[in-house]
């Protein structure tokens, strides 16, 4: 038998998350690569972001079939369009001047899969890509991560917020997600917890 979950954020009734979250809106348009075995992970941050900021647009899927409508509206977009990836020829973000209002597409999972995505979608490099200079780790501890660079998609996202619009508060979306890893820490056994410390 499945547990009930809360009609509001979807979590667990025993993990409700919504005293943690407070609703905020942002000029940048987010949208979201997903990568079906995301989904129904426990641990997924999507979740805890579009729940922030409603506006999130998230799309699941691997093959550039799964993204036919999205391409189609990006194709309309009069809005500038940047892909959240680091690679040999991304620019730092920090030193992008971006004026007016943008798209910015983020991939959603592992960086295998992440990686996958890219390959199965090659139509994601005619944009120009975007990453972030890292100065500390992820604070998203609950899940491991290959690579030291690693950060959860909300992390992300709320990184690229705070460079392209300064004046935003990004509070929210740091908060839920402390209120995440805080809640998983504290359901794990003692010892369990250690090696996520």
């Amino acid at each position: 038998m499945s547990r009930p979950n809360c009609p509001k954020c979807h979590y667990p009734l025993k993990a409700c998350l919504c005293e943690s979250i407070e609703q905020m809106h942002v000029s940048t348009e987010l949208i979201i690569l997903q990568d079906p075995s995301e989904v129904g992970h426990a641990k997924n941050s999507v979740r805890l972001l579009s729940l922030v900021i409603p506006e999130t647009q998230v799309i699941v899927g691997e093959l550039p079939e799964d993204f036919l409508k999205l391409r189609q509206y990006l194709n309309i977009s009069s809005k500038p369009i940047y892909l959240v990836y680091p690679s040999d020829k991304s620019r730092n973000v920090e030193e992008v001047n971006l004026e007016g209002e943008v798209i910015l597409l983020l991939l959603d999972g592992t960086w295998r899969k992440a990686y996958k995505l890219l390959q199965l979608n090659p139509w994601l490099l005619d944009y120009p890509s975007l990453h972030l200079d890292l100065e500390s780790a992820s604070n998203y501890t609950i899940r491991k991560a290959s690579r030291s660079d690693s950060l959860s998609t909300l992390e992300a996202s709320a990184m690229m917020l705070q460079a392209i619009e300064p004046k935003v508060n990004v509070t929210p979306l740091t908060k839920a997600l402390r209120a995440l890893v805080d809640q998983r820490l504290n359901a794990m056994p003692a010892e369990v917890r250690k090696r996520y410390q």
